[in-house]
C-alpha cells in the first residue's frame, strides 16, 4: 500500500502501469532520450489543460530558468499557441540541450526510460504515482497562485534535481528510489496491493454470484 497524507493518513493499492505503446510506435521522443545520458533529464509536464496552464509571463521564466541552467530537458507545452510565448531565440539556443512539446507525450514511457533524471509535474494523482513507480524524482509545480516563479529560481532547481553531485539531489534520489522499491513490494504477489485487489475481486466475484442467484429464485 502507499500511504497519502491528506490532513489524515489512508492506504491506497498501489497499481503497476500498464504498457501500451508498441516498438513499431514508438515515439520520436524516446529515440532522442536513447542519446542521453543517464538521468540527465527534466521531464516538464503539468497535467491536462486547466491545471496546466501557465501564464505567458511565467512560461517566460520558465524557459529563461531552463536556459540558464543548461540542463536537458522534454517540457510539454501542450498547446501549439504556447510557442509564442516563448523568448525569442529560445527554440534556437537549446535545440540541442532540450525538446519542446506541443501534443501528447508517452508521458509513462518518459519517465520509464533511463535518461530521464527528474520530473517537474503539478502533482496529479497518476503523475506522482508514475513517477514514484519510475523511480524519478518529481518536484511539485512552482508557479505559485499569486506571483511569479522567477527563472533564477528555476535554475537552481532544475539544477539541483539533475546535477549529480548535488546533496539535496541525491537525498531527493535516493528516497524516490526507496519508495519505487516499496512500490514494486507492494505489487508483487503476496504484497499488500496484490492482496486488496485480489479481495476486491473475490467480493466482486461473490456479489456476482449472488446477484445471479437472486435472479434465478422463484
Amino acid at each position: 500500500m502507499l500511504r497519502i497524507y491528506t490532513g489524515f493518513t489512508r492506504s491506497v493499492p498501489l497499481f503497476r502501469p500498464v504498457q501500451l505503446q508498441s516498438s513499431s510506435s514508438r515515439s520520436g521522443l524516446l529515440d532522442w532520450l536513447d542519446q542521453q545520458p543517464v538521468e540527465s533529464v527534466l521531464y516538464i509536464a503539468f497535467g491536462s489543460v486547466g491545471l496546466g496552464v501557465l501564464s505567458a509571463q511565467q512560461i517566460t521564466e520558465m524557459a529563461w530558468g531552463l536556459e540558464l541552467s543548461q540542463q536537458r530537458f522534454i517540457w510539454v507545452l501542450r498547446s501549439p499557441n504556447k510557442i509564442d510565448e516563448l523568448p525569442d531565440g529560445f527554440l534556437a539556443r537549446t535545440h540541442n540541450l532540450g525538446l519542446v512539446v506541443t501534443q501528447w507525450a508517452p508521458q509513462s514511457e518518459i519517465l520509464g526510460h533511463p535518461s530521464t533524471g527528474g520530473f517537474l509535474s503539478h502533482c496529479g494523482w497518476n503523475s506522482s504515482l508514475e513517477s514514484i513507480l519510475n523511480g524519478v524524482a518529481v518536484r511539485p509545480k512552482i508557479a505559485p497562485t499569486k506571483g511569479i516563479v522567477a527563472r533564477e529560481e528555476i535554475e537552481m532547481m532544475v539544477r539541483k534535481v539533475i546535477i549529480a553531485d548535488n546533496l539535496e539531489g541525491k537525498a531527493i534520489r535516493t528516497k524516490v528510489k526507496e519508495l519505487q522499491n516499496s512500490g514494486k513490494k507492494a505489487w508483487t504477489e503476496g504484497g499488500s496491493s496484490f492482496n486488496a485487489l485480489s479481495q476486491l475481486a473475490k467480493q466482486c466475484e461473490m456479489n456476482s454470484q449472488a446477484q445471479r442467484h437472486k435472479l434465478k429464485a422463484p
